[in-house]
């Protein structure tokens, strides 16, 4: 195995992906997820940012959408230039609808609108005891007794995390919400005294979605307890076991009403429900003598945050993911496997990841969200390639972070080899 400091990751079995040094290309505004994009007709959209409710950090309206004739030029839009789209607004604590803020993670085209103009975006959306309080009647919700803490110190609380999905007709500019995908109930959230990562008390989140054959199929983080969090009978490798980076899928014709229709992959297929406990991806958990542990340590050892895209060019699924080692999500390193299945839903083609092969590596800072995005070349454009789907080369981008700056940034170009 060649090793990512000579700027190559891969081994004699699977794709190498070559980092080829580029000049340093900031996005100039607000990231804090993946980023979601679609061409609409000649025009490439991404829609990065983050929209409602949050007790930890205040109310957020920066899900906003931006256009260029190529990607490069969408990203270098300046934050001036953004345009704020129609998004729901939270519902009243207590009553149904919206709750807490969210992220576009993903946006999946309906292939079957030749406008272009129909979209799904798959969001990542956050929860407190305050924004969604407990419902005997229902069991959604969140009992604030034990509660861990959050990123804002001992006084703040953590988030719990679900998935949903909204839907735009309109190419984006407005969007009505379908409702959930995923989520982990009370019975699954790890509190105090266990809880001390300074992260999540559990949930579903930071998700990827990609299309396969009849369905729609999203890799997302597991950070919930594998069954019934007791605090007498926790058992950290039990939750080690049970976490990581999972999968679970849709129909596509699911997606307009995706109430209850998610299945989870259960170890066998895909037979766990929405709320139940599934298995994650084995290939991609970090042994215990490796230094894997449980989300909810404070010296981590878990990947998290997948972004999945095609490659054309190695007829193969790549999958980008960080790396936690440390309490409230630090971590220097970025990963990268690979899946040669085309069909996701065959047998259990959607578990046969490659080992996960460092791709960069950088003490000191806090490396976030890792993606391959297009570029403006020909092939990009002709093809048009989104995030979602890629040739040969691609650009990398990344959230780096360090004591003073935050910057969602690529230095490089990555050349795949077969």
């Amino acid at each position: 195995m060649v090793s990512c400091n000579q700027n190559e990751a891969g081994t004699t079995d699977t794709p190498k992906a070559v980092l080829i040094p580029a000049k340093k290309f900031y996005f100039n505004n607000f990231v804090d997820c993946n980023m979601a994009e679609a061409w609409i007709g000649d025009t490439f959209r991404i829609f990065p940012g983050k929209h409602g409710e949050d007790p930890l950090w205040g109310y957020a309206n920066d899900l906003k959408f931006a256009d260029g004739a190529n990607a490069d030029e969408a990203f270098l839009r300046k934050a001036g230039e953004f345009t704020e789209p129609g998004i729901p607004e939270n519902a009243p604590v207590g009553q149904p609808g919206l709750h807490g803020a969210v992220w576009f993670e993903t946006v999946y085209q309906d292939a079957t609108d030749k406008s272009g103009r129909t979209l799904y975006a798959v969001y990542h959306n956050e929860n407190y005891p305050a924004t969604l309080p407990y419902d005997p009647e229902t069991g959604t919700g969140y009992k604030d007794n034990n509660w861990p803490q959050g990123l804002k110190g001992p006084t703040s609380p953590a988030a719990v995390c679900r998935i949903g999905i909204m839907k735009s007709t309109d190419g984006g500019r407005n969007w009505a919400d379908k409702g959930l995908f995923l989520e982990d109930l009370q019975p699954r959230l790890i509190l105090k005294p266990h809880n001390t990562s300074n992260t999540f008390a559990g949930g579903v989140g930071d998700p990827s979605a990609v299309a396969s054959g009849d369905y729609l199929y999203l890799f997302y983080g597991e950070y919930g307890y594998p069954g019934e969090y007791d605090p007498a009978g926790y058992n950290p490798e039990t939750e080690r076991n049970g976490q990581c980076i999972s999968v679970a899928r849709i129909r596509l014709s699911d997606l307009d009403n995706p109430a209850d229709k998610a299945r989870r992959w259960d170890g066998k297929g895909f037979n766990a429900p929405p709320d139940g406990v599934g298995a994650p991806v084995a290939s991609l958990q970090i042994a215990k003598t490796a230094g894997g542990g449980p989300a909810s340590s404070p010296t981590g050892g878990f990947h998290w945050g997948p972004s999945v895209s095609w490659n054309t060019y190695l007829q193969s699924w790549v999958m980008l993911m960080g790396k936690v080692t440390g309490p409230s999500w630090e971590g220097s390193s970025l990963y990268i496997s690979f899946n040669p299945n085309k069909d996701l839903g065959k047998g259990n083609n959607s578990q046969q990841w490659s080992t996960p092969v460092k791709l960069v590596d950088r003490p000191g800072h806090i490396l976030w969200y890792p993606s391959l995005q297009p570029m403006n070349t020909p092939e990009d454009i002709a093809n048009k390639h989104t995030c979602l789907k890629l040739g040969q080369k691609a650009r990398l981008f990344f959230k780096d972070i360090r004591k003073d700056t935050s910057e969602y940034v690529s230095e490089y170009i990555v050349e795949f080899r077969k």
